[in-house]
């Protein structure tokens, strides 16, 4: 039998080594010379884009109502922090969305991967901190600002190691409270009562001790359901869309409190699941 004697290896070209996101792009320079550059992909990164917006809003909106509340001016203040909630809330609604119009548009990309955790750290590690440092925190002293510190370093950590769990983590189950879900918590919290008028000083125990908790949270190990085995493109029945209907109708007619309800009761299951299957053992 005759051998082929070994073929040089071939290098790779240089478009095959860019991310999956990058593309190389011909056009000409100004002295009419062909130059080759790179670029993104738009869609799912300017969804990314306006969930980073949204948590620079919220933290926009948690300073202006520090300054209302310096100028005795509560009612303002009260404004500024709800709008400072509801901005975090956006960004809940975009950031769901990114990823599913990179996958459904065939863009996704390291590169989005990447952007999309710094925009969350922005959006639900920084925000909701001030948010809540903001809101009653601040009248705790170093107390305040260390509690406050112990949620954005959770959420960092929770991020990161999301980011290096990715492919290898059953899709199932979250590892520790998803950062989103723990800044609905604190924003819930906020929105809900300075809806109501109630200043945070009242309650900075209460916001202390849910925000440490959401923290902590963040880097545990007790499982949460991540709902991604949900299967939204099949058929489903009529009375599940009337179910859906409903849901909405619900949260619409008293969108701060439901929704504090509803990040409440999913905080509290991963650990009331896990302490059920300790109780099984």
């Amino acid at each position: 039998m005759s051998e082929r004697p070994d073929e040089p290896s071939q290098a790779p070209d240089a478009e095959s080594l860019l991310p999956i996101d990058e593309h190389i792009e011909e056009g000409h320079d100004a002295e009419g010379r062909k130059v080759r550059h790179r670029g993104i992909y738009l869609l799912p990164n300017l969804f990314t884009t306006a969930n980073l917006f949204a948590g620079f809003y919220s933290i926009i909106n948690s300073m202006s109502a520090q300054a209302a509340l310096s100028a005795g001016d509560s009612a303002g203040a009260s404004r500024y922090f709800a709008f400072a909630a509801i901005a975090i809330f956006v960004a809940m609604v975009l950031d769901g969305l990114d990823g599913r119009v990179a996958r459904m548009t065939n863009t996704q990309s390291a590169f989005g991967a990447e952007y999309d955790s710094l925009s969350d750290m922005v959006a639900f590690g920084v925000a909701p901190a001030l948010l809540a440092f903001g809101w009653a925190l601040g009248d705790m002293g170093k107390v305040g600002w260390m509690v406050a510190f112990i949620y954005v370093a959770g959420a960092a950590l929770r991020l990161a190691r999301f980011n290096t769990q990715v492919g290898k983590a059953d899709k199932r189950y979250f590892i520790g409270l998803a950062s989103p879900a723990a800044a609905g918590v604190v924003a819930g919290v906020v929105w809900a009562f300075s809806d109501y008028g109630i200043q945070g000083s009242k309650m900075s125990f209460l916001v202390a001790l849910l925000v440490a908790a959401a923290g902590m949270l963040m880097v545990s190990n007790i499982k949460y359901n991540s709902f991604k085995e949900l299967d939204l493109k099949g058929r489903v029945p009529f009375v599940a869309i009337l179910a859906v209907v409903l849901v909405f109708a619900v949260v619409f007619s008293d969108p701060p409190r439901i929704l504090l309800l509803v990040f409440l009761a999913y905080a509290a299951s991963g650990p009331v699941q896990y302490l059920l299957r300790l109780r099984r053992r």
